[in-house]
């Protein structure tokens, strides 16, 4: 069951995720911080992202929440450390789709660009999905993990 979950945004997406923490703290989730910890319109979206990316690849967290302005930038960046699975996501399918058929563990949103209603949407369809172990999906991870080695 996903119950840790670990955030982290620069300036572009601070604001996205104060809401986002708070609806998850408010669902009972424990949640990990790893920064922005104020508005800073001059921070660096990997100064955060990646050791929130690292907390996932070392199962220290459940899963992850990315937000920078576009959500590029911490999709990105998510995906350069080992074993981290990041996407972008702009709707509703791909946020429980990509946990299901990909094993995304790392959702990356824009927070210049998602309503905070649907960034709470995805969110909430990204922890409640399961990673269906169905062999094609298994086939195409390993396939996809056959590049990390």
């Amino acid at each position: 069951m996903v119950k840790k979950i670990g955030l982290a945004a620069d300036h572009g997406g601070f604001e996205l995720k104060e809401i986002i923490s708070g609806y998850l703290k408010d669902n009972g989730f424990e949640v990990a911080d790893y920064g922005a910890y104020s508005l800073n319109k001059t921070d660096d979206y990997p100064d955060f992202v990646i050791p929130l990316a690292q907390a996932v690849s070392q199962n220290k967290i459940d899963r992850g929440i990315a937000i920078c302005g576009s959500g590029v930038g911490a999709s990105i960046a998510a995906n350069k450390v080992h074993g981290v699975r990041a996407a972008l996501i702009n709707d509703y399918f791909s946020s429980y789709q990509g946990v299901e058929d990909d094993h995304m563990n790392l959702l990356c949103l824009g927070g210049r660009v998602t309503g905070y209603a649907a960034a709470l949407e995805y969110v909430k369809s990204f922890l409640n999905a399961s990673y269906s172990q169905l062999e094609r999906h298994l086939r195409r991870i390993n396939k996809v993990n056959n590049l990390e080695k």
